[in-house]
């Protein structure tokens, strides 16, 4: 079924365009479906349009947001986080993540189809409620091929896009953002997007600052900065080749040299399918000014990226607190 604001809308189209809007959101909606299908598509994307470097970042850490879904229903989380918060924080993932795939790959898909049909069709995008910061970035992009400013580009708008629906949102600030639990993982670090390699190596940053929107943007190119490292991207294009993603964080820990038990359970085992609800988001880019600090490419590691051993002492500081939890517990 076609969705127009306007009757008038469908006088502005041929039949092609027609046609092709409806595929789009057809093929949007089938892989917006949970976060496999999301990481999995995105993945695909990039090894047909290796250009769109965006969709590889995108493909990592939406993995990255799979295992910190699992990991609320796996081994530890559950003994110190109640049933009920823990549902609230995947819904968080899950409505963050569906929202900017909601807008992204619409984007992407748009793209592939000009590129095979030789001609900009980026006039379609407000059918997908664009915003016209990414219109004329595409546009731009077409005509300078210019890599890295797109990227930089589809991170401050995928972030944008999520910071009044889900940052701002009045529900999920006080019962996520505002929570003892997330101001801790904040405080320490814990929340951070990791990328994995073939040999038991991590590398990353974190992911400090969480609800600033001008920190996720700046994290997202430090990502990118590391994820496209010429030294490291060969590793960790590997990984993503050669590992299934199934949203447990067994994914990677498999290729450590003394590998753990697994405790992180498989997502599509663990968690339904969740019907979102659409709204009309509205163009963020016409009521934000932009700040010179998101276009700017150059980024600065202010910590290692190097992660292994972090990583792994902070999991031994997650099972001590929680040890000595049940001790206390067991006390009283």
């Amino acid at each position: 079924m076609m969705f127009f604001e306007r009757a008038s809308d469908l006088n502005q189209l041929n039949i092609e365009e027609i046609e092709l809007i409806q595929r789009i959101r057809n093929r949007t909606e089938k892989y917006n479906a949970d976060n496999i299908s999301r990481t999995d598509a995105y993945f695909h994307y990039y090894n047909r349009n290796p250009e769109i470097i965006w969709s590889f970042l995108a493909s990592m850490v939406s993995r990255n947001a799979g295992w910190n879904m699992c990991d609320l229903e796996g081994k530890w989380f559950p003994k110190i986080i109640n049933k009920k918060i823990r549902k609230k924080l995947f819904l968080t993932y899950e409505r963050a993540n569906w929202l900017i795939f909601q807008d992204a790959f619409p984007q992407l898909l748009l793209y592939q189809y000009s590129t095979k049909m030789n001609r900009p069709m980026f006039h379609l995008l407000r059918y997908f409620q664009v915003s016209s910061f990414m219109v004329k970035e595409w546009r731009i992009f077409w005509e300078r091929r210019c890599i890295k400013r797109l990227m930089i580009s589809q991170i401050i708008n995928e972030q944008n896009i999520i910071q009044k629906p889900v940052i701002k949102h009045p529900a999920y600030r006080r019962k996520v953002f505002q929570s003892p639990l997330f101001l801790l993982q904040d405080w320490f670090h814990y929340s951070s997007v990791i990328f994995p390699t073939c040999n038991g190596q991590l590398f990353g940053a974190s992911a400090n600052g969480f609800k600033s929107l001008t920190n996720r943007i700046d994290l997202g190119k430090r990502l990118a900065a590391i994820l496209f490292h010429n030294d490291l991207y060969p590793s960790f294009y590997e990984f993503a080749k050669r590992t299934v993603h199934t949203g447990s964080r067994y994914d990677y820990e498999i290729y450590f040299k003394k590998k753990p038990r697994r405790t992180s359970p498989f997502l599509r085992c663990t968690f339904p399918i969740i019907k979102h609800k659409k709204h009309k988001a509205g163009d963020w880019s016409k009521n934000k000014r932009l700040k010179r600090k998101w276009l700017m490419g150059n980024v600065e590691h202010i910590h290692p990226i190097e992660l292994t051993e972090w990583y792994k002492d902070k999991q031994a500081q997650i099972k001590k607190a929680i040890y000595l939890k049940e001790i206390v517990e067991m006390i009283r």
